[in-house]
């Protein structure tokens, strides 16, 4: 326990604090105040780095899930489907995509409810379930990671696009679809949920319709698409190509990531709104994988189909895809337009929100380690620069590869935290119950997580790559999913939780939660910023009777505002 005194709180629960006035009260003399006043004002549209108060939370559930689900309308999952399709067979395809779905589903599950629940996304999440304020920075670059190797696959997609409506070379597609988007994400979750529910029925129209009309107008194309063998075999389901396909399917498991970058923004759970709040949960975290699979199947599906005409090469590519499909149903001058709005529809909606929870992935493992906050937008280009030159590298040609050896690392980090919400905090009750992520609360690195982690994802990218021969390799993410899922709880036993917490007490009295159980909404102002926050994003001071924000604590390069250790 601090020895300082319990500070004065403000108890106005009414929420009507204004998170947009930016007025700097601090003295301006003082070089950490002015870094603190500095990332307060560019945090308040997008919440970098802490907790998303309940003043902010505004939308319904189901706007809230209708923008999470926006991003889904990435055509990377057709290539995806594709590709499996085209190598492995329908029928080994289609296996591989639900094997994956019920993954990405159950481990999805707890990760959504946390960060709805809590308004807290994943990097967040993480710290406090089984990684460490420290030890979470990996996961980090992670799903950073995924981000950018997926904007660069959609970009891809859209050059291509350009291309055959447009004429661009690939080269000046791929810079016009990284630049585009620059404007898009200067701004957080406002202007994205109204990009995502206007653009959205659009999107569905153009992507089912031309599905619809195939199968309506051709029936045989099903018994065709049902009946395709692949290259690789005779069409005959088995173990390994199953697991090959699943495992370039589960590197989309970290996609829930960026779903939690919208969920976190969900209004409190109560008795008048709870169907609606889990229906939306549901819908929009773990639920995406419905939509993701049902797109890969229509992948295989659309390259079957076209594979005649475009040859197996060009078959993965959606805006080939499409244009045949629009080809068989309207008249040709109406094909190419329309193949690519939907392309540039696409791309418009999942690499604005890759761009934006890609800045906040970076920004969040740069200023844990500097204690530096340089402005989210510094890692906008910066996760945009990555992702050009992976399109400048053709990346597309060697899709499957890249996907198969990072689904390895996405799948271990996913499944230990699943496993430490789902496992340790409720059945073994040995991590704390409620989430926890702020500097001076957490132990620098848990080795729950930390060892779960890196076992699995070590061995499994061993097995990836045939160092431990050629017959484990197709399972590999099998591997991944299995020693996470095992050696989390056994990590936790072994080591009786105690690395979990720093301390049990952040020196306030006001209740972390309200009597619903929801974050409670409580003000308190930050005396290093002079901004009020809500009370989960705040500790006591250990050199003042007062109390200082969570981003505070995270610029505060000597620790002169972090509390002691006590657990």
């Amino acid at each position: 326990m601090s020895t300082t005194e319990s500070p004065q709180i403000t108890t106005d629960t009414t929420d009507t604090t204004d998170t947009t006035d930016t007025t700097d009260t601090t003295d301006t003399t003082k070089p950490a105040a002015d870094r603190a006043a500095k990332g307060t004002r560019e945090t308040l549209e997008d919440y970098t780095l802490r907790f998303a108060p309940r003043s902010y939370r505004r939308w319904t559930p189901m706007v809230v899930a209708t923008t999470a689900l926006g991003g889904i309308a990435y055509m990377a999952d057709f290539s995806i489907g594709a590709g499996i399709g085209l190598a492995h067979g329908t029928g080994n395809a289609l296996v591989a995509i639900a094997v994956a779905a019920v993954v990405i589903f159950l481990t999805g599950f707890p990760l959504a409810y946390y960060g709805a629940r809590y308004n807290l996304d994943l990097d967040l999440i993480t710290r406090g379930s089984g990684f460490g304020y420290f030890g979470s920075v990996v996961t980090s670059v992670i799903f950073a990671s995924f981000t950018f190797i997926f904007f660069a696959l959609e970009g891809a997609i859209m050059a291509q696009g350009l291309k055959l409506g447009l004429g661009l070379p690939l080269w000046l597609g791929y810079a016009v679809s990284t630049l585009m988007v620059i404007p898009l994400v200067v701004y957080g979750m406002k202007a994205l949920s109204t990009l995502q529910v206007w653009t959205t029925p659009i999107w569905l129209l153009l992507m089912v319709g031309p599905l619809v009309y195939l199968i309506a107008n051709d029936p045989g194309t099903v018994d065709r698409f049902l009946a395709y063998p692949g290259t690789t075999g005779d069409g005959a389901v088995n173990t390994a190509s199953v697991m090959l396909g699943a495992g370039v399917c589960l590197s989309l498991i970290a996609q829930i990531g960026e779903q939690i970058d919208y969920l976190r923004f969900m209004p409190p759970k109560t008795e008048a709104n709870k169907r609606a709040w889990w229906a939306a949960v549901v819908m929009a975290g773990p639920g995406w994988v419905v939509l993701g699979a049902l797109k890969q199947a229509i992948g295989v599906f659309l390259a079957v189909y076209i594979i005649a005409e475009v040859g197996p090469a060009a078959a993965p590519e959606p805006i080939q895809q499409f244009r045949s499909a629009f080809d068989a149903m309207m008249p040709s001058w109406l094909v190419v337009p329309l193949a690519v709005a939907l392309v540039v529809i696409s791309q418009i909606k999942i690499n604005v929100t890759n761009a934006y929870s890609g800045s906040l992935a970076w920004t969040n493992s740069f200023t844990r380690i500097t204690r530096h906050y340089p402005g989210r937008m510094v890692f906008v280009l910066v996760n945009l620069a990555f992702a050009l030159i992976l399109m400048e590298a053709d990346m597309f040609s060697f899709l499957g590869s890249i996907l198969g050896f990072y689904s390895n690392c996405a799948i271990a980090w996913v499944v230990t935290v699943a496993t430490d919400i789902g496992i340790n905090k409720y059945l073994l009750k040995l991590s704390p119950l409620q989430p926890e992520f702020r500097r001076g609360m957490l132990h620098a690195v848990n080795p729950v997580g930390v060892v779960a982690f890196t076992a699995a994802s070590g061995l499994s990218i061993a097995m990836y790559f045939h160092l431990l021969g050629d017959t484990l390799q197709p399972y590999s993410p099998v591997a991944a999913a299995v020693i996470a899922f095992v050696l989390t709880p056994l990590m936790a036993v072994v080591t009786k939780g105690r690395y979990y917490l720093r301390r049990t007490d952040d020196g306030i009295a006001e209740p972390l939660l309200d009597a619903d159980g929801n974050p409670s909404a409580v003000t308190l102002d930050c005396h290093v910023c002079g901004q009020s926050y809500e009370r989960p994003d705040v500790t006591a001071c250990i050199t003042h009777a007062a109390v200082v924000c969570s981003l505070c604590l995270s610029t505060d390069r000597v620790g002169d505002h972090v509390l002691p250790a006590t657990a």
